[in-house]
């Protein structure tokens, strides 16, 4: 009997969410992640923290010191496991586009390279198991911006007249002709090569394309973890700088509890090649204003904000997920949190941590 459930950057904020929803629904879970975060944005960004909470709160729950970059140490793992494993979810990446800029090998290394590493173990050691790749919005590249916008007081918004306007953006966008980022770029070739896995192997393959993830166990930094980071910079009074767009740009933000859930509706019935958008949809958005304001009138004190005129590369203006695909095929499916309850819920658990 298949029974296991493999997750790469299980100590990151889905990782570490999908391992405690599966293992709660009965199943052993296997972490493989190397704490490449620290790495990427300093000690304040570890997920050491989350590893050793894992290891000692989650029944049956094996670690693995391994990069995804090396084929050889997850062969081994692969190898012993082999068809005991009956889902692997890939949330490891290399998330930043400023990151990915400075340091562009390692980046699609990590996001392209390590992604076809699992798919082909999973064709050679466990066939018959469910892949969900973690892919990202940033696959659409800056197309989004090119949406006719219209200025409000405290957000941008896509005019009224617009198909996209009521439901936000659909699967049918398109990843080309845009600017991606050197970050994009590498996660469109995850993101095709999953799919591609799917349709010529037959493996049960599922791209999930993620607005803003975000939760309390987000090691939120100011290069990745808008929420996250942004309710840091309120509890602690740390200076927090907005890049562009007025500070009206606008992120759909999904629980990772309730991105989890959708992985598993789509683990139990699964469609191979399948790409989903998933994000808050117009359920959970907000624009950084309106996140500043939010937290500044529920910790009763003011943020220190400061403002760079210059936008990051292929930063979105507004993106809201239209999630009704994922609806349609999983109608079960339903979010637990908006926007409010998120950060309600950042700033009573990261205050603890850091008040």
């Amino acid at each position: 009997m298949s029974d296991l459930v493999l997750v790469t950057g299980a100590a990151g904020l889905v990782g570490a969410a999908t391992v405690r929803h599966f293992s709660s629904l009965g199943y052993t879970c296997i972490g493989v992640d190397n704490d490449m975060r620290r790495r990427f944005f300093g000690d304040e960004a570890s997920t050491a923290w989350s590893r050793e909470t894992l290891e000692r709160e989650v029944p049956r729950y094996r670690h693995f010191d391994l990069d995804i970059r090396d084929f050889s140490g997850l062969e081994g793992v692969f190898r012993d496991l082999g068809d005991g494993i009956a889902l692997v979810v890939h949330a490891a990446a290399q998330p930043s586009h400023d990151w990915a800029a400075r340091e562009p090998l390692i980046d699609f290394a990590i996001n392209a390279t390590g992604t076809l590493n699992l798919l082909e173990l999973t064709r050679r050691h466990c066939p018959s198991a469910v892949f969900i790749f973690t892919s990202t919005n940033k696959v659409y590249g800056d197309l989004p911006n090119s949406l006719p916008l219209v200025e409000r007081d405290t957000r941008w918004e896509v005019r009224a007249d617009h198909p996209f306007a009521e439901h936000g953006i659909d699967e049918s966008m398109s990843i080309d002709a845009s600017t991606h980022s050197v970050f994009g770029a590498s996660k469109v070739a995850a993101d095709v090569m999953v799919q591609e896995y799917g349709r010529y192997f037959d493996l049960r393959t599922g791209a999930f394309r993620g607005g803003c993830l975000t939760g309390p166990d987000h090691s939120g930094a100011q290069l990745h973890g808008f929420l996250a980071y942004l309710v840091k910079c309120a509890v602690t009074g740390t200076p927090y700088t907005i890049f562009g767009h007025k500070g009206k740009q606008v992120r759909d933000n999904i629980h990772a509890a309730d991105l989890v859930t959708a992985f598993e509706h789509f683990f139990r019935e699964p469609r191979a090649g399948a790409v989903y958008n998933i994000g808050g949809s117009r359920h959970s958005c907000c624009s950084m204003l309106e996140a500043i304001d939010y937290c500044e009138r529920k910790t009763g004190r003011r943020m220190d904000v400061s403002y760079q005129e210059a936008a990051r590369i292929g930063d979105h203006v507004w993106y809201v997920s239209d999630v009704r695909k994922l609806q349609a095929d999983y109608p079960s499916w339903t979010y637990r949190y908006d926007a409010d309850r998120i950060l309600d819920e950042l700033i009573d658990r990261i205050g603890s941590r850091h008040g």
